[in-house]
């Protein structure tokens, strides 16, 4: 079996860093799917790449291009979510391939930066996996300007006041721009 270099993004390409999983305080908190308790319990891709064929991600088998079932999963993140965002997973692919893991580890590692700020200023307990989809979709930019402006304007408001100023700023972006912030469900 190879040793993961990258334990916070996924063998399929998702990042775990932006999964209200890794949020989680206690026992049921997930520190990436190539971790030790991650493995015991396995994912199809983390049988089939890191166990089998010995490659840390999909894209690096030979035969990724035509395996089924990363295929499937592929088309299934174009309309559909689990408990986790997978509308970027496509683009994220694309970004490994032509800018490097490492370089995409710096991105998710920023967008963590962004998503703990959110959870730390702006949680009213209710907003974890909002913020997760927003540090997914939104650029970067816009995360950044989104902190900064909701800073600007929360100074006197309580948990709740904050998280819904901040929640109004985001869903404005997002309405800009045609994001979606909720979870899609497959039926």
């Amino acid at each position: 079996m190879v040793q993961a270099r990258f334990p916070t993004i996924g063998v399929c390409g998702l990042s775990c860093r932006l999964c209200p999983r890794y949020h989680i305080d206690g026992e049921s908190r997930c520190l990436g799917c190539k971790t030790e308790s991650r493995m015991i319990v396995g994912c199809p891709f983390i049988t089939c790449a890191l166990k089998k064929k010995g490659v840390e991600f999909c894209w690096e088998c030979e035969q990724s291009d035509n395996c089924a079932k990363w295929g499937s999963h592929r088309k299934f993140s174009r309309t559909g979510d689990t408990f986790k965002c997978y509308q970027k997973l496509e683009n994220d692919i694309l970004f490994i391939k032509k800018n490097s893991i490492i370089n995409f580890d710096k991105l998710q590692k920023t967008r963590e930066a962004f998503l703990k700020e959110m959870l730390r200023d702006f949680n009213d307990g209710q907003s974890k996996n909002y913020y997760c989809i927003a540090a997914t979709v939104l650029e970067i930019k816009e995360l950044e300007e989104a902190l900064i402006e909701a800073k600007k304007t929360s100074k006197r408001l309580d948990a709740k006041g904050k998280s819904k100023n901040l929640h109004a700023i985001l869903d404005k972006i997002a309405q800009r721009k045609n994001y979606n912030l909720k979870l899609r469900k497959t039926k």
